[in-house]
């Protein structure tokens, strides 16, 4: 599990005293769930603090796509128990909470092996956080809510959010109906929902005025979005994008992850003709081979694919795409592998995420055939990302010499520097007046490196900066 841990604000300022420490774990729909909780729990007087020693509740919002989730999750678990003990001998309480996919997937084994767990809670539960804590503070046992009323989460959760800051998450939608072979998400996030367009809309306006100029939208399968319009029409993903785009002051929009067996042509055009729409595309293959595509259920082919990539690139030109690839799914052969190396070849990609199959319980994939044994499986990814780390450094460095809207979003590491990003989604490093911050300013890329880039505004934009 990578530690996507939020950093929300300290609200030392509303006289709560009660001190709630959050761990997110994997995708940017967990950061989201993360801040969400933080809200529905600040009316019991919690206000987020940045490491769990001394914490009133602590909560853990896993992620069961990475491999040994759960063997990390127990571990961290075991760190928690002797704090929660320290705190309970001083005469004060500690309400642990594991939240997430692991909780869903493994809610049961969480109680039996760390019976100290106070609360295990899915994805769609969380808006209950507030009667789980009384009932928690009640019960000789762990409360559990592993459910699936996603449309009941979304109508309960509180209107006003912590400010997220310049750039910011939204979920529109959750859930999968595709079943891959490898995948958990459909077991735990439960089948496809899409928010209603209106109830986006406000949220996005209300993040807006709070200083976001752009929003992510999230989705485990966010192009299939089919949200009820304010007419009561059903809107797909691009009448959205349309409306968002309307939005004073919102001036970047992107959205993830994609599937290819849900961009149409109406999102294609959207990419043409909103400039809000950044250029720039997760669109997951997870492999180059037919044979193995198929074995992973994805519904589409590596023809399928470039077809789509082309017909994008027709529709943006400057479009920048990533992707996701499985190296080593049970079945895949030698020729397999080099298939998914020709296509990343011919496509260019200017970032990936990358891994080894690895087994996820109770997916049709774990109990298959044909196993790829780990040194096969460790030199296959090994090649795969080599490969793309050198496309992503080749697309860094093309950028030298060109000037780039960046989006800044707050101070680098060093003084007077200042980081942003590109509509690439590159970082991008220069020096510069903190008050750029929220701004989108001209800067002259002058290196390209292989993880981000080095820059110089304009001096025109320091300039009216100084006037101002």
């Amino acid at each position: 599990m990578t530690d996507t841990t939020p950093r929300l604000p300290l609200a030392s300022s509303t006289g709560a005293k009660k001190r709630l420490f959050l761990r997110s774990w994997g995708c940017q729909m967990n950061v989201y769930d993360s801040g969400r909780m933080a809200d529905v729990l600040a009316p019991l007087g919690y206000a987020p603090v940045d490491a769990p020693e001394g914490a009133d509740m602590v909560i853990l919002n896993t992620c069961h796509i990475r491999e040994k989730a759960t063997e990390k999750l127990f571990s961290e678990l075991g760190r928690l128990r002797l704090l929660k003990e320290e705190r309970e001998a001083g005469g004060g309480e500690m309400v642990l909470a594991v939240a997430g996919c692991v909780a869903q997937a493994e809610g049961a084994e969480i109680v039996a092996r760390a019976p100290y767990v106070d609360i295990v809670l899915g994805p769609q539960s969380y808006h209950k956080l507030p009667e789980m804590v009384a009932r928690a503070g009640r019960a000789a046992g762990a409360v559990i809510e592993t459910e699936f009323p996603v449309e009941e989460k979304f109508d309960h959760l509180p209107d006003a959010a912590a400010p997220q800051g310049v750039t910011a998450f939204l979920t529109i939608q959750e859930g999968c109906d595709k079943f891959c072979s490898f995948c958990v998400v459909p077991y735990t996030r439960g089948s496809e929902y899409s928010r209603p367009a209106a109830a986006v809309l406000a949220e996005a306006r209300r993040m807006v005025a709070q200083g976001t100029r752009e929003l992510s939208l999230l989705g485990q399968n966010v192009n299939a979005y089919h949200g009820e319009g304010p007419d009561g029409s059903e809107w797909g993903l691009a009448r959205l994008l349309y409306a968002l785009a309307e939005i004073p002051g919102l001036d970047r929009l992107r959205y993830t992850t994609s599937h290819p067996r849900d961009m149409d042509e109406a999102l294609i055009a959207a990419h043409r003709d909103i400039p809000a729409v950044m250029p720039f595309l997760h669109l997951p293959v997870q492999s180059g081979s037919d044979r193995v595509l198929e074995a992973m259920n994805r519904g589409h082919t590596a023809e399928h694919y470039l077809r789509l990539v082309d017909r994008l690139r027709e529709a943006r030109p400057d479009l920048a795409l990533s992707t996701d690839i499985i190296a080593g799914h049970p079945g895949e052969k030698e020729e397999d592998h080099e298939a998914t190396m020709a296509l990343i070849r011919r496509v260019g990609f200017a970032s990936a995420f990358s891994f080894k199959y690895s087994v996820r319980p109770g997916t049709p994939a774990a109990g298959a055939p044909f196993r790829v044994d780990e040194a096969t499986k460790d030199r296959r990814l090994q090649e795969v990302q080599a490969l793309l780390r050198d496309q992503q450094a080749e697309f860094n460095a093309s950028k030298a010499g060109q000037t780039v809207p960046i989006l800044f979003t707050g101070l680098g590491r060093r003084p007077g520097q200042l980081s942003g990003r590109t509509p690439w989604l590159q970082p991008v490093h220069a020096m510069g007046d903190s008050s750029l911050v929220g701004r989108i300013a001209p800067v002259r890329i002058l290196a390209g490196h292989p993880y981000s880039l080095h820059g110089e505004i304009e001096p025109e934009t320091q300039q009216e900066k100084n006037a101002a």
